[in-house]
């Protein structure tokens, strides 16, 4: 009996142990967030006259905004330059080593640089800080040190305040880097709101993806022309069934004399019709009024919603109340916009 217990124990002990781990992983982890999280509202209780100072500088540029930076202070940077660059804002990532052996040459005057180190010392900045003093090119710099080369040498230095990195070293940059990206995305989004940058600029530069889907116009979706099922208030009940048939919308609308959409003919429609049979019934009498429109440059997401909450599968597309053209829900589903 004795050895069973043993091995019972034995078995059960892994569990034991890596229930032991889970809980110091989670641990870590909450630690980690939580400091990261920290120092982003102490971050953000810092911003002054100096974050308005660099979002002018930077919003004057005629150029492009060339961000760079050394180790992780780059990929943050690489980051950085993406996301202006998707805003509307002109960026690119040049690395400080490369710019060292002959990428200055892609930094001219019309632009402006934003430096980001930790430390304020890295020393592969050198040659991009005396380059833009040499040219008069303006230089944000971001950085943890208030008294550093970058800080003293930057037209505007936007310091972050000292907190310990996540790391139990303190040594891996983790919430320095946090801050650094915190702040860059608060500098694209403050010009974006400065541009008056609109979901039409964002689907520009964002085409292909889910986001350029959703961002999608109706207008790019509809059908128009000849495939529009259209009758006016004295058609037959026989000829809109021509119509519905032809063009396969499941759908007709009605036009009254100005040509304006007074109401629609569906399926559900015709079904009711056939209660009482007569195929030379106007399609005045069988319609249903006030159908539910939307205008061509809404965003195809705006149409499902629509449709959704009714209960329907197409939508006329009207300018002063005129169809324009028609969108049915596999339309947008074909698309992409879900």
């Amino acid at each position: 009996m004795e050895v069973n217990k043993k091995t019972e124990d034995a078995l059960e002990a892994p569990e034991v142990a890596e229930s032991q781990h889970g809980r110091q992983d989670i641990d870590s982890a909450r630690r980690v967030l939580g400091n990261e999280a920290s120092a982003l509202l102490a971050l953000a209780n810092t911003l002054d006259d100096k974050f308005i100072k660099a979002l002018d500088v930077l919003s004057a540029v005629t150029g492009r905004v060339v961000v760079t930076g050394m180790g992780k202070s780059g990929h943050i940077g690489a980051k950085i330059a993406a996301s202006l660059a998707s805003t509307g804002t002109p960026a690119m990532f040049v690395h400080p080593a490369e710019a060292s052996h002959g990428d200055l040459g892609m930094i001219t005057k019309q632009d402006a640089i934003f430096a980001l180190s930790n430390s304020g010392e890295t020393s592969e900045l050198a040659d991009l800080v005396v380059y833009a003093k040499r040219f008069n090119i303006p230089l944000v710099g971001v950085t943890g040190k208030a008294d550093s080369a970058l800080a003293r040498e930057s037209t505007v230095a936007l310091v972050y305040p000292i907190v310990a990195e996540a790391c139990p070293m303190g040594l891996a940059p983790t919430t320095s880097t946090t801050m650094m990206l915190g702040l860059g995305d608060a500098i694209a989004v403050a010009l974006l709101e400065r541009k008056g940058f609109s979901p039409d600029d964002f689907q520009v530069f964002h085409p292909g993806g889910k986001l350029g889907h959703q961002l999608l116009k109706v207008g790019e979706l509809m059908h128009s022309g000849k495939s529009l099922p259209l009758v006016n208030e004295q058609t037959s009940l026989a000829e809109m069934i021509m119509v519905m048939t032809e063009k396969s919308f499941g759908c007709a609308g009605v036009l009254n004399d100005d040509g304006k959409l007074l109401g629609i003919f569906t399926d559900g429609d015709l079904r009711r019709a056939f209660a009482k049979p007569d195929l030379e019934t106007p399609a005045v009498e069988l319609m249903t009024l006030a159908p539910k429109m939307i205008s061509p440059m809404m965003l195809a997401s705006e149409a499902i919603l629509i449709m959704n909450e009714n209960a329907i599968t197409t939508l006329f597309v009207v300018e002063d109340e005129k169809p324009v053209g028609i969108v049915h829900l596999h339309d947008c589903l074909r698309a992409g916009v879900a």
